[in-house]
C-alpha cells in the first residue's frame, strides 16, 4: 500500500467517522477498500451505507459487483433487483440500466 492510498483511505475513515450518515462518504470508503483489496472492509462500508441510506443507488451497483466477483451470486442478484427498484423510483434511469445489464450477466 502506498502512503498516498493510505492517507486517502485514513481520511476518509476520519471524515466517515465524523459524519457515519454521510453517502459520498462512505460509498468512496467502500470504494477505495475495494480499490486497496481489502473486499472484508469494503463489504461492511457497503452494509452500512444501504442501511443507513437506502435510497443511494450507486451503492447497490458496486456492492452487487462486489458479491459478484466474491463468488456471492444470489446475494448480489438479491442487491442488483433490490438495487433496480430504488433506481427506478428515484428516476435514475441511468442506475437503473447498469443495475439490469449487470443482473442479466449473473442469470
Amino acid at each position: 500500500m502506498t502512503q498516498t492510498q493510505k492517507s486517502r483511505r485514513e481520511l476518509l475513515e476520519q471524515f466517515v467517522a465524523q459524519k457515519p450518515g454521510d453517502a459520498f462518504a462512505r460509498y468512496g470508503l467502500a470504494l477505495e477498500c475495494i480499490k486497496l483489496g481489502d473486499d472484508s472492509a469494503a463489504t461492511g462500508h457497503f452494509h452500512k451505507l444501504l442501511e443507513t441510506n437506502p435510497g443511494y443507488s450507486a451503492g447497490y451497483f458496486q456492492f452487487g459487483q462486489l458479491l459478484a466477483r466474491l463468488g456471492r451470486i444470489e446475494e448480489a442478484r438479491k442487491l442488483l433487483s433490490d438495487g433496480i427498484v430504488v433506481a427506478q423510483k428515484a428516476g435514475d434511469m441511468h442506475a437503473r440500466d447498469e443495475m439490469q445489464a449487470a443482473l442479466e450477466l449473473l442469470r
